[in-house]
């Protein structure tokens, strides 16, 4: 059986004290908690270990009994012997029978019924709470399950509830305005359970947010294309443009370029408080099938500048 070092593991020396470990055990379990971790099984297996470790740690009964135990089980090693060879029987909890207090702590209460190490159990009686000095089975802890959820521009500008199914159930979101493309929601306990009637694994559901076929979003901003007549955008005016707020009026600067780009500001994506802003890129229309009046006339305003030419 491998001999754990829980000091190691939360990184503290054996002189630490109750505060000490306790401070690294908090910033270790915020480093490795699943809701940053998603789906990384590394990690949650790092959380099961410092959860392990600090229930022996926090405890002095169970870390006077620990320090002992590591105590000789190094002076074991430095005699050279093998680790099968050590006697464990002499630390054993046997049948919880030694008023231990057992585990209740985080990791559980975020994976269920947490697997803790053949050296817990056999040092200290497992990871289930002694009963009348026997021990309560496990239930074998649910699976955990990935999936997509496709959703508009609009849905993810407004928010709000959103209704899907897997495995035949119906399950109700609330979107938060501006959820982003390819965030990630955990649904604790909306996974599959691995035994019939058992604890169920959490849902990790990827937010897919559809092509637009008039906006492009960039983080919190929108950017689109204006279509522009030419008349507009050479004397200037204003135009209407229909936004995810709304209808909006804005003002055209005379002797607008094609291609330029006009900002309206807090007319993107929520975020937070705030919003992002809207790009518009201008896209001067040309006129076609001309009347011969206004091809006159686009005749004489060529005539004109070419004037202005020649006299500067």
């Amino acid at each position: 059986m491998e001999y754990k070092d829980y000091y190691k593991i939360l990184e503290v020396d054996k002189t630490a004290s109750a505060s000490d470990i306790k401070k690294a055990y908090r910033k270790l379990a915020v480093k490795y908690h699943p809701d940053k971790n998603p789906g990384d099984k590394t990690a949650e297996e790092k959380f099961k270990e410092i959860g392990e470790a600090y229930e022996v740690l926090k405890d002095p009964e169970k870390r006077k009994k620990y320090d002992q135990l590591g105590s000789n089980w190094r002076h074991f090693q430095e005699s050279g012997g093998q680790s099968g060879d050590f006697d464990w029987s002499r630390y054993a909890s046997g049948s919880g029978s030694q008023g231990y207090t057992y585990y209740q702590g985080d990791p559980g209460d975020i994976f269920g019924n947490t697997d803790f190490s053949d050296f817990f159990e056999t040092i200290f009686g497992g990871s289930s709470r002694a009963t009348g000095g026997r021990r309560r089975q496990r239930t074998p802890s649910g699976r955990d399950l990935h999936a997509d959820l496709h959703i508009s521009l609009e849905d993810a500008f407004h928010g709000g509830p959103k209704i899907f199914s897997i495995n035949n159930e119906k399950i109700r979101i609330k979107l938060k305005p501006g959820v982003n493309d390819g965030q990630t929601l955990r649904l604790k306990g909306k996974g599959a359970a691995t035994v019939p009637n058992g604890p169920k694994g959490d849902l990790y559901l990827k937010i897919i947010v559809n092509p637009h076929p008039l906006y492009q979003r960039k983080g919190s901003d929108l950017y689109h294309d204006l279509a522009l007549d030419i008349y507009t955008a050479i004397l200037g005016g204003k135009v209407n443009v229909n936004t995810l707020h709304g209808p909006v009026n804005i003002t055209i600067p005379a002797g607008t370029a094609n291609g330029k780009v006009l900002r309206i500001k807090s007319k993107g994506m929520p975020a937070g408080e705030t919003y992002g802003d809207l790009y518009l890129t201008i896209n001067v229309q040309i006129p076609t099938q001309l009347s011969e009046e206004e091809r006159e006339l686009f005749k004489k305003l060529r005539a004109l500048r070419t004037q202005d030419t020649y006299v500067s």
